[in-house]
């Protein structure tokens, strides 16, 4: 479905708007605030694609939304990437500059002026001109959005309660994501500089992807279970319930089922097992976009020792962005040969079941 194929082209453009170098750029074009409202309006619209995904195939206007956001989402990713290219090129041109003696004299003038050329100028007015065209439509989009009647909650609301996932895994049923796996270990592993002990790795993807089966993998990688001193799996799912899920942490890392008559003495008793341990704790299907929910669950979090990690499962890369994520790794779709062997394990199983049950 349509609705699909944007949910991950979304995904990846919000992923491009974190660029350093494309941001840096932009801000030297005074481009900035556009890119900004695209951030901005992106997870608004892709939050509403359960709920079209409900509706387009009843409802025309729906239907045509989505090829306009399809349409427009290519376009944005093409300027992303031109952007991208331009920003590559300035730098590489820089540091060819600094490199001669020529540019030595250079380093003594600001950068705005080394790189104030006629092609830089004309390309950013070009530029300009583009991203107004597309936050135009964008705005339209969302005043459609509204116009149509799609909403955050109906994906929800429409649906059973989702069954809770444990920590298990059976890997051997798991195809095509080795390479993920071994992205996602240097992030959790690795020693990278951080301002805080604990750092937030979101993985975001559509429904049905693979992120909490990811998860899983790496929470019983046996390298992960040596790293780490404490560690903890909740599910979360719709329902953010500060207190219920403060408790599951609690119990996983203390081993103990202990009740607490309010929040603040559950928070203090969890903060002196967290202190100055380096601890992982998995946050499965997380949907909350709400900041004072999560900086309230967070508050005994950060007390962990350097390198601890929470790892976020999540369809939503507001929630991500909510959530201040250090990393965020947006989960793609298996391989056409990857998803054909796990269609045929699949059936074969299916088949072997019939046959048994006969």
């Amino acid at each position: 479905m349509a609705e699909i194929a944007v949910t991950a082209v979304i995904t990846v453009l919000w992923e491009k708007l974190l660029s350093g170098d494309l941001m840096k750029l932009a801000r030297s074009e005074e481009i900035d605030s556009q890119l900004n409202k695209w951030k901005k309006t992106l997870p608004l619209i892709q939050a509403v694609l359960g709920d079209a995904s409900q509706k387009h195939i009843t409802d025309r206007a729906v239907r045509l939304w989505v090829n306009d956001l399809q349409d427009l989402s290519y376009d944005i990713d093409d300027v992303l990437d031109d952007l991208a290219t331009e920003a590559l090129r300035r730098k590489l041109n820089q540091e060819a500059h600094t490199s001669t003696s020529t540019g030595k004299v250079l380093k003594f003038f600001p950068n705005c002026c080394t790189n104030f050329t006629p092609r830089n100028f004309m390309y950013g007015r070009k530029m300009s001109s583009k991203l107004d065209e597309i936050t135009a439509k964008l705005r339209d989009l969302v005043e459609q959005k509204n116009d149509l009647g799609l909403n955050v909650n109906a994906e929800r609301s429409n649906r059973e309660r989702p069954l809770e996932q444990t920590s298990l895994v059976d890997e051997s049923k798991i195809m095509g994501r080795e390479g993920d796996k071994e992205a996602l270990l240097g992030k959790l592993l690795g020693n990278e500089e951080c301002d805080q002990n604990v750092s937030i790795v979101s993985i975001v993807g559509m429904g049905g992807i693979g992120k909490t089966t990811l998860a899983k993998v790496l929470y019983n990688e046996e390298k992960v279970k040596d790293h780490f001193e404490l560690m903890a799996w909740v599910c979360v799912s719709e329902e953010y319930d500060v207190l219920n899920i403060s408790r599951s942490i609690f119990e996983a890392v203390a081993k103990e089922n202990t009740k607490f008559s309010n929040l603040n003495l559950l928070h203090v008793a969890l903060k002196e097992k967290l202190s100055k341990k380096r601890f992982l704790l998995v946050l499965d299907d997380v949907w909350n976009e709400d900041y004072s929910k999560w900086e309230v669950l967070q508050s005994p979090l950060l007390v962990g020792a350097p390198g601890s990690k929470i790892i976020v499962t999540t369809r939503s890369t507001r929630v991500a962005s909510v959530m201040d994520t250090k990393e965020t790794y947006p989960l793609n779709v298996l391989s056409d040969e990857d998803a054909l062997s796990l269609f045929a394990q699949h059936a074969l199983q299916e088949k072997f079941l019939l046959v048994t049950n006969f």
